[in-house]
């Protein structure tokens, strides 16, 4: 007997309507209909199921922390800065570790399954570090929790950040952050991208850069990021964040950039959320939109991956660990809004983003990992455009959360009584059903 089928299902490649057999935590057998039984049938009646969600940028020591010890009552970067810096002081384990644990509640909710979180060591006690590196061996057994150390008032800038990030290295933390662009002078920029570099080279540690989150077209330090990424064959261990200076930079100099980041293997994730937010704040008008070139991005075959940043904290006082609300927002804000486009939107916060955190290929297949979604949407740009229900999420072939499905009931002369926002697909010659 199997442990699990998944009945009448669409996948994101197009395949459907497909049963979907589960044995322990893998994937025993995909096909049009499995005669079978099994201890549990989920039945999905034509929708989308999916790979789980993922987020390579997040802010999990900050997270849920909106209000404390104040507001964010401008709503600007500057005045979010200050308010981490009231906070800092204040922190203990206990409270990051609640707050981050009830993020993980949402996170499985939405199907968000692997998550980098940032964790600041610009100062000691590492507080942070120590109640993440605890969150993460509490949520292991369905979330996969990547730790970054980021030293969030620069390697060179903030007094001893080295040392402290060496430390949390040696405590366990996964990957090697850092933020040149705030640092003190361009050239010490530049310096603590190599030192970085070198330090996750010598460690075998990923790293995973805040690159030019700016609205300045000087702030260059990707392309001191790709050279070093080349120079040390780290390729895909790489991750430049935001880069949101490349929507400022002129045509001339990203058409030499951009094949530099793809001749290194580096992922980039931009931040739809945040950066359509804080970016372009000193812009009167034409305004700019905030994000890095992604469709240029792309087209150079540069793996791209949509992250979300930050929930509820002094930096952002919105966000919901939806990742789909994610991928819309970047729909829009790029703005990308062909077929093909919106379905990739999709997979960056998808495959793309497994890709980006070094994880194993999610992809929905047999003897893949039984971990999936499954959506009150019929395919990705539907998923998308609703920011759709999740009504069933699994880890390791083993039901998390169940979400009753969204419906409406109606009281109007003459028509339905009930209405299901999936039910209005679009029908073409392509999809007539």
């Amino acid at each position: 007997m199997l442990d699990i089928i998944i009945r009448q299902a669409n996948l994101p490649d197009g395949q459907g309507p497909v049963d979907i057999a589960i044995q322990g935590d893998k994937i025993a057998e995909i096909a049009p209909r499995i005669d079978a039984t099994a201890r549990e049938e989920i039945d999905a009646t034509g929708r989308l199921v999916c790979p789980p969600f993922t987020d390579p940028h997040f802010h999990m020591d900050a997270t849920l922390s909106l209000g404390l010890p104040r507001m964010n009552v401008s709503g600007t970067l500057l005045e979010g800065i200050a308010l981490w810096g009231e906070l800092k002081p204040l922190l203990t384990p206990e409270a990051v570790i609640e707050r981050a644990l009830r993020y993980c509640d949402l996170a499985v909710s939405q199907g968000l399954l692997a998550i980098r979180s940032h964790v600041d060591v610009s100062t000691a006690p590492l507080v942070g570090v120590e109640a993440l590196l605890e969150v993460r061996k509490q949520v292991a057994p369905y979330i996969d929790l990547q730790l970054v150390a980021f030293p969030q008032d620069g390697l060179y800038r903030a007094e001893k950040a080295e040392e402290n990030l060496i430390r949390s290295l040696d405590m366990g933390v996964d990957v090697v952050g850092g933020i040149p662009h705030f640092e003190r002078t361009m050239a010490d920029g530049a310096r603590s991208v190599t030192r970085l570099a070198e330090i996750a080279a010598d460690r075998g540690l990923m790293l995973d850069l805040h690159c030019d989150e700016s609205d300045d077209p000087m702030s260059r330090h990707v392309e001191t990021l790709a050279y070093e990424t080349t120079r040390l064959g780290l390729g895909g261990r790489v991750t430049a964040s935001h880069v949101t200076a490349m929507h400022s930079y002129d045509n001339y100099y990203a058409s030499k950039l951009i094949p530099l980041i793809a001749e290194s293997g580096m992922n980039v994730v931009p931040n739809p959320l945040i950066n359509i937010t804080l970016q372009g704040r000193s812009d009167t008008y034409p305004r700019r939109r905030g994000l890095t070139r992604v469709p240029e991005l792309r087209a150079a075959g540069v793996n791209v991956a949509f992250g979300q940043d930050c929930t509820m904290d002094p930096w952002y006082s919105l966000g919901s660990a939806d990742m789909l609300e994610v991928a819309h927002m970047g729909v829009h804000a790029v703005p990308m809004t062909s077929r093909e486009a919106m379905d990739w939107a999709f997979t960056s916060v998808t495959q793309n983003g497994a890709k980006a955190m070094g994880l194993p290929d999610p992809t929905i297949r047999p003897g893949g990992p039984a971990s999936m979604v499954v959506l009150q949407a019929k395919d990705p740009i539907e998923a998308v455009r609703m920011k759709a229900t999740r009504l069933a999420v699994l880890k390791h072939g083993k039901v998390l959360s169940r979400t009753a499905p969204r419906l409406a009931t109606l009281s109007l002369p003459g028509r339905p009584e009930t209405l299901d926002p999936a039910d209005y697909a679009p029908v073409s010659a392509e999809n007539p059903t």
